[in-house]
């Protein structure tokens, strides 16, 4: 009998064979009895590796929602006109000085764990109550980055409000989704009447690159209790990698859409002027365009004036820099049709613009007392988040060439509950605090020096800047000459001096979008309106099953040895479908042949392994983990021979999401198929 060998990807099938039957593991091994509940079939000639053109249902519209770490937005545009982008309507209330196309990510529910309201109504009606009436409030911000840190990340995984109070984080996503769709169908009905809601909306939900395949699969599954699509209408959802939306939206950028920090005069913090450039656009479109007024931006038909200058091959970094995480992507342009390739794995961290709020925090909490700042934020949960908004709003001013100080207001709540707690005033405080950059003025007001600013910025610009520049020393980015920053974090003077000052020696362009706090939500409308554009990606990880192979010995380990009916198999192997760093195309498919252990079985589990090396033998090797479970649904047989009933199932890797197909051979019959990386 043929055994199952070591098999990469490429449009692989496994045909079938008389004699293979499940055979179990030996005691103590990770692969489960349910995991045995399939047999693959042995090899037969493969064919040629096959890559498909996704098929797309036709779609009136496409809603984009950029659900950020501090701030989320919707856009869409139709079908009919998909150059036009209309942004969301301006939300009521903001900071003053503060564009507002975009609106907090905070969500407020009443004591009952009902929806109460998002964004800056949440936000300032939360700031509003009494403080003792606020214990009760559920109120969540910044809850995107629960999910990126969860390690165990299930649909039962809690997240806690500022008071304390938990809730089930699945729900809470799931109440911001459905406000995102509330608002944006009505904004939709209201500009087209005679629109069916039902099937005509294709949705985009953004998540960072770096995101593993459970957090990925945790937003679907709150974007289905929220209502935005059914699982019978998956197709409806894409997820849309942020850098990637990012690439495809500046390449339809016009040059005095572009700052070029390298074109910075020294020393003035200014980006100097740029020619106006021709185009092809009428002169009313291109007046629409321009419009502080308008909420309809207009995109090139084609590719950007940047990216016309640019030839097949060239090479350029997103650096999305975003409220929670950088993320970092590196694409390399195609031609003739301007569609990108990945040629490095997504990589990034935790180094986002909260990472300065978590610094001034740990600054109060060596002026005041961490213990005082831990007691303060759980027993006036509202106050603190008045502080937290003064905070942001000096944040936003902070430059490198800034001559002035900055004065941040403690709310009169901070100043008496300090006083109760320690018997002396915060101006006490901050005399006997070894922080001598922090004083107090007459004002009421922490009077800060802008080194100190600029001081807690520091960890957080170093290590996007040290991820950037370890992703340029890879041989698969060699090349490079232009790098994009993008994202809300990429509007910081701060964070814009520091990469144009550690990487423009290198002889790297770096550039920012004129919208550069938008570009992610514009670039998923148009991912969403052609999602082939990033044609190949690189797989983050190997991925693969657990099966049995003839032994052999000396090649084999001897406790992989396992004897049935005089057979001798190796337990474990660890099959491959798709290798960790592995170029594939959009739309090719790994393909595996599998046929039930028994007769009438209604459902096959299939065990999914991962991990970072390229060259696992075993499940049981370090590193290797099981990462998810293939599923399929069967129905009745008809007329198949009993124990010879052949499923065949199709992944993709190259989407954005792992994707799985699967047929019924005996009946040409399509198998409800998923898989499922929450419960493992």
């Amino acid at each position: 009998m043929l055994a199952v060998p070591d098999m990469g990807l490429q449009g692989l099938y496994i045909g079938s064979s008389p004699e293979r039957s499940p055979v179990p593991s030996p005691p103590g091994s990770p692969r489960t009895q349910e995991s045995c509940g399939i047999a693959p079939l042995t090899p037969s000639q493969s064919p040629k590796p096959e890559a498909r053109a996704p098929q797309h249902a036709p779609f009136s519209v496409v809603v984009a929602i950029d659900f950020g770490t501090t701030s989320s937005g919707y856009a869409f545009s139709f079908a009919s006109d998909p150059e036009a982008i209309h942004m969301m309507r301006k939300w009521e209330g903001g900071d003053p000085g503060v564009a507002h196309q975009k609106t907090p990510t905070c969500l407020l529910l009443t004591p009952e764990g009902a929806f109460h309201s998002f964004g800056y109504t949440a936000r300032d009606y939360y700031h509003d109550l009494d403080p003792e009436e606020a214990r009760d409030w559920l109120y969540f911000e910044k809850f995107k980055m629960k999910i990126h840190s969860a390690t165990d990340l299930t649909l039962k995984t809690q997240l806690e409000a500022v008071n304390g109070k938990k809730m089930p984080a699945l729900e809470v996503f799931a109440h911001a989704l459905r406000f995102f769709k509330e608002h944006a169908l009505q904004e939709l009905r209201e500009q087209c009447p005679s629109l069916p809601e039902k099937d005509t909306v294709r949705w985009v939900l953004t998540v960072p690159a770096i995101w593993k395949q459970p957090a990925k699969q945790f937003m679907r599954e709150a974007a289905y209790l929220a209502g935005l699509v059914s699982r019978e209408d998956a197709e409806q959802l894409l997820i849309a990698l942020e850098p990637e939306a990012a690439s495809v939206y500046c390449r339809k950028l016009r040059l005095h859409q572009l700052l070029d920090l390298s074109s910075r005069a020294p020393g003035s913090g200014r980006l100097g002027e740029r020619r106006s450039i021709d185009s092809s656009f009428r002169q009313a479109r291109e007046q629409l365009r321009r419009s502080r007024h308008s909420r309809t931006f207009l995109v090139e038909s084609g590719v950007g004036e940047l990216w016309a200058e640019m030839q097949a091959g060239d090479r350029y970094v997103v650096a999305d820099c975003g409220g929670g995480t950088v993320d970092l992507t590196v694409h390399q342009l195609e031609q003739p049709h301007g569609t990108l390739k990945e040629l490095y794995k997504a990589s990034g961290g935790p180094y986002g613009a909260v990472g300065v709020d978590l610094a001034f925090e740990q600054l109060l909490g060596r002026i005041f007392g961490e213990d005082f700042i831990t007691t303060f934020k759980r027993q006036r949960p509202a106050a603190w988040v008045d502080l937290t908004i003064a905070f942001e709003a000096r944040k936003r001013t902070a430059g490198p060439h800034r001559a002035g100080a900055l004065n941040i207001s403690l709310p009169f709540s901070f100043i008496d509950f300090y006083r109760k707690q320690r018997g002396h005033n915060v101006e006490t405080a901050l005399r006997r605090s070894s922080v001598n950059f922090v004083k107090w003025s007459s004002q009421g007001m922490l009077r800060m020096s802008c080194e100190a600013m600029n001081e807690l910025f520091q960890p957080t610009v170093s290590g996007i800047i040290q991820h950037i520049e370890a992703l340029l020393a890879r041989p698969e980015v060699q090349g490079v000459k232009l790098l994009f920053l993008v994202g809300g974090f990429a509007e910081s003077a701060v964070l814009q001096h520091a990469v144009q000052a550690a990487l423009g020696a290198r002889g790297l362009r770096v550039v920012v979008p004129h919208d550069v706090g938008l570009t992610i939500l514009k670039g998923a409308v148009l991912f969403g309106q052609a999602p082939g554009v990033v044609r190949v990606r690189r797989s983050p990880l190997t991925y693969g099953v657990g099966v049995l192979n003839r032994f052999v010995a000396g090649r084999h380990p001897p406790e992989k040895l396992l004897v049935r009916d005089g057979r001798r198999w190796c337990t474990d192997v660890f099959e491959r479908f798709v290798a960790a760093e592995q170029s594939v195309a959009l739309g090719e498919e790994v393909r595996r042949s599998y046929c039930p252990a028994r007769p009438g079985q209604r459902r096959v589990l299939i065990n999914l392994y991962c991990c970072a090396a390229e060259d696992a033998r075993f499940i049981t090797d370090p590193g290797v983990r099981k990462c998810g479970a293939l599923s399929l649904e069967l129905e009745p047989s008809d007329g198949a021979s009993p124990g010879r009933r052949e499923i065949r199932a199709a992944m993709q890797f190259g989407d954005t999401e792992i994707k799985v197909t699967a047929v019924d051979v005996s009946t040409n019959r399509s198998v409800r198929a998923a898989i499922d990386f929450l419960s493992h």
